[in-house]
């Protein structure tokens, strides 16, 4: 006997229950790729510190981060390196997991982990090869330079503000009496 065909199919309402936040790896993919892509360049076209202008404020000066966000830890022995790796790695595994439980419907939320993961990887990428993160992006004011940062960077920080958006302006909704 054959089994009823409706039996075999999942019905779209099926598919929606069980579609994840893993959707949004498409974006993580895409930045990681974009990450790269810029890092590489400046590889081939910049020397070590060598900067231009694009425009007042904004330059594009090749730096190597041996340390995490604003060099923090930069002029250790090089254990840093392994640390911020396996913090990487871990945080990685963790929104992975996150975007899995996740429904499809937060997006939001979905939207910042994606963004998150796909910095943390970027920067990973950049340690494992290289041991250090390369950036790049120098904004300025006067004698006043922000730290270097790269696509990853930017992606992290995104992330992190559209979570705390999230956190302080997500509508909850009170229970029912």
């Amino acid at each position: 006997m054959e089994p009823e065909r409706s039996a075999i199919l999942l019905k779209p309402t099926d598919l929606q229950k069980r579609a994840s936040g893993l959707r949004f790896l498409w974006l993580t993919l895409l930045l990681i790729v974009l990450d790269q892509f810029t890092k590489q360049w400046v590889i081939r076209v910049f020397d070590l510190y060598e900067s231009i202008e694009v425009m007042p404020y904004l330059n594009l000066t090749y730096v190597r981060n041996m340390g995490a966000a604003f060099s923090f830890l930069s002029d250790q022995g090089g254990w840093q390196r392994w640390l911020f790796t396996f913090l990487a790695i871990a945080v990685s595994v963790v929104l992975l997991i996150w975007l899995r439980r996740n429904p499809a419907n937060m997006w939001r939320q979905n939207l910042a982990f994606a963004l998150i993961l796909a910095g943390a990887i970027g920067n990973v990428i950049d340690r494992i090869i290289y041991g250090y993160v390369i950036d790049f992006i120098d904004v300025y004011v006067n004698e006043w330079h922000w730290p270097a940062f790269n696509v990853a960077d930017m992606a992290i920080t995104i992330g992190a503000v559209l979570m705390l958006l999230e956190a302080f302006f997500e509508q909850r909704q009170e229970p029912q009496s």
